[in-house]
């Protein structure tokens, strides 16, 4: 009897206990279940976090490469007017240069019309010197430097401006050889233009740019000797102490220099002489 009293004490103690067990499993399930769901939204709330920070970065980048691409049209643009502007000075220079050839080649054969019409002038009589001058041109001195002095019948169909601007454009070509055979056939043909001295002058200048100094010497003498009232005088002196210097001939180069100085102070060509003679001042012969 008691024996049966204690078997079902026993069972009913062993039902009670089993739901309080599976009630503390299913708490503990319970709370493991909810801190993974916490640490889910916490992941996810990272996770958006990221998201907008790579959206942001996304954003700025496309500001940047629209920025970028812009600034790239921009310049793509400046450099296309660029070399179109460079083309199309590069087609007017050439146009310019083609224009040039053919204004030379007609004034070469303008001036080789010259030379023949020149051939049959007169020969022309000697210069005269003038007493007393500090650099006499030489009476023996070669046709090279023209004489103005000269008698001769004007090229046919030409003024005197025609033949200047002629000739004067050649020697501004470098074409001094057919420069100096111009300036000459404008002093025969022009013996009593008011620019027969200034063509004697670039007679002077041509050869001096040919590096003939010797004739360029020749040829600015009589400058200074056929027209001594000239306005061209300053620059003649100058430059004759430049051709002297370039011969070194130091002593007559002083001697130009400081006549410039002397009687023409005044004169840009003056400010050359002083500035010469400061460079030529001990050079010796």
């Amino acid at each position: 009897m008691n024996t049966a009293r204690f078997v079902v004490a026993a069972g009913l103690a062993w039902a009670l206990l089993i739901p309080v067990g599976a009630a503390e499993a299913a708490d503990k399930e319970h709370k493991l279940l909810m801190a993974e769901i916490r640490m889910l939204q916490e992941e996810q709330q990272q996770l958006r976090q990221v998201l907008a920070g790579l959206n942001d970065a996304l954003k700025a980048l496309n500001t940047r490469m629209d920025a970028d691409a812009s600034r790239n049209q921009k310049a793509f643009a400046d450099q296309r007017l660029v070399v179109e502007a460079v083309a199309e000075t590069t087609r007017v220079l050439r146009e310019k240069a083609d224009e040039t050839n053919v204004r030379l080649s007609t004034m070469t054969q303008e001036v080789q019309a010259l030379r023949q019409t020149v051939a049959s002038m007169p020969a022309p009589a000697p210069a005269p010197v003038s007493p007393g001058d500090p650099t006499p041109a030489d009476p023996a001195a070669p046709p090279v430097a023209g004489n103005p002095s000269g008698a001769g019948t004007p090229p046919p169909n030409i003024s005197p401006t025609q033949l200047w601007d002629r000739v004067y454009a050649l020697y501004t070509a470098g074409q001094f050889d057919l420069a100096i055979e111009g300036f000459q056939s404008y002093i025969r043909a022009f013996p009593t233009s008011p620019q027969a001295d200034d063509a004697q002058l670039y007679i002077g200048y041509s050869l001096y740019n040919a590096g003939k100094y010797a004739e360029a010497v020749t040829a600015l003498q009589r400058v200074i000797s056929s027209y001594p009232q000239s306005d061209s005088l300053p620059a003649a002196y100058y430059k004759l102490g430049l051709t002297y210097e370039a011969l070194k001939q130091y002593q007559p180069a002083r001697s130009a220099f400081e006549t410039v100085i002397k009687n023409h102070g005044a004169t840009s060509e003056a400010q050359l002489a002083r500035q010469a003679l400061v460079r030529v001042q001990d050079k010796k012969e």
